[in-house]
């Protein structure tokens, strides 16, 4: 997804987006809710009376503004509709008709919303960062040049790119040399720090010939421990050292078909939102009083500030009644506010159906709290 232009003031305002993969579309149907207003080209068939009385229909290209009042989105096909009553002049349509809107790969929309909540803005920010999708980073390495990249379901980006010369070991002077690896290694481990996201990072590919690779990582984990970089020791072992030929960009392509990596990769990918559902399973079985699900059970534990991982589906917040979405905006405000971790769940993944079961809200808590008999009752 691409972010054209964004206006918003005091919650109230508009963005303009373009979809560029059908996977947006998923992202558009969970940002368009009835009573929006939706700008965009469209087809319509226009009927003309010429002054003999007889008639001519044709297509025509035209740019309509409607009110939300109907969202269509077919799963298949990744095709978003939306049916509105038509707000603005325009010289086919008549102000008040109603016309559909299908919503197009590579042509630009803009919605307006009198109200732009945090689960909203957060959902633009994910969809138009690549950086947010990418689970997996790869080094790819050989002495004096280093490439960082973030590897997305459709391109691998790279965000670093690293070269130094290093002195060669002569006799008498290998101390020049390893001053400059050192200086090599710092940058990389820099540029780690910078641009890789351990939160959504699933697997971080070092490769490089020789042992470079190993160098490095020994490295890493020294300087992580001497200037206590805790986001480096915390995620240690989504390290995977690999073998590659050159430290430049091609080198990813063998070193993703290695099979041994891909097998690793395959356990990798596999979603944190299943992990996070089984964890609660887990307590509710082992220690009921630190599971909760529901709405109401799971405002209680929040506002007792005892929630540590609020699960939530996203089709919570595509309910058309704008109370019930603000109250699941409030509870996943109210969570992160005291230090919780939300996970909202796609609604089209299996981890997603589950949570559904369970009324689309579930909470794991810090410390086990008191269930209420009255409020069992209501």
């Amino acid at each position: 997804m691409k972010l054209i232009n964004k206006i918003i003031d005091k919650g109230a305002g508009s963005v303009t987006l373009v979809a560029e993969e059908a996977e947006d579309m998923w992202h558009a149907y969970n940002l368009v809710t009835v009573g929006d207003t939706l700008r965009s080209t469209t087809i319509r068939k226009v009927t003309t009376e010429s002054a003999t009385g007889s008639t001519n229909a044709s297509k025509v290209r035209t740019t309509l503004t409607v009110r939300v009042e109907d969202i269509d989105f077919d799963t298949q096909a990744c095709v978003l509709r939306v049916k509105g009553r038509n707000i603005c002049e325009n010289q086919y349509v008549k102000m008040g008709a109603y016309h559909t809107l299908d919503l197009e790969l590579n042509r630009p929309f803009t919605l307006s919303k009198q109200e732009w909540d945090s689960v909203a803005l957060e959902r633009i920010d994910m969809a138009c960062d690549p950086t947010q999708n990418a689970d997996l980073a790869a080094i790819v390495m050989q002495e004096g040049i280093a490439h960082v990249c973030l590897v997305t379901n459709n391109m691998t980006l790279v965000r670093a790119k690293i070269e130094t010369s290093i002195p060669r070991k002569r006799k008498g002077l290998c101390e020049q040399h390893t001053k400059g690896l050192n200086r090599f290694y710092d940058q990389i481990l820099q540029a780690v720090l910078r641009h890789i996201n351990f939160e959504v990072v699933k697997c971080v590919l070092v490769a490089s010939p020789g042992f470079v690779k190993d160098q490095f990582l020994q490295y890493m984990f020294a300087e992580a421990v001497k200037q206590d970089y805790k986001i480096l020791t915390e995620n240690k072992a989504k390290f995977i050292v690999v073998h590659s030929s050159s430290g430049f960009k091609h080198s990813l392509k063998e070193v993703l078909t290695d099979p041994s990596v891909l097998a690793r990769l395959a356990d990798t990918k596999a979603s944190g939102e299943v992990k996070s559902l089984d964890d609660f399973y887990q307590m509710l079985q082992n220690d009921p009083d630190r599971a909760f699900y529901g709405v109401k059970h799971c405002e209680k534990a929040a506002s007792l500030m005892a929630v540590e991982t609020l699960l939530v589906s996203d089709e919570l917040f595509r309910s058309q009644d704008i109370q019930q979405r603000k109250r699941y905006v409030n509870l996943v405000d109210s969570v992160r506010e005291n230090g919780g971790d939300v996970k909202i769940f796609s609604s089209l993944h299996v981890s997603g159906e589950q949570l559904g079961q369970l009324s689309g809200v579930a909470a794991i808590l810090r410390f086990p709290v008191q269930d209420d008999e009255e409020s069992d009752e209501d």
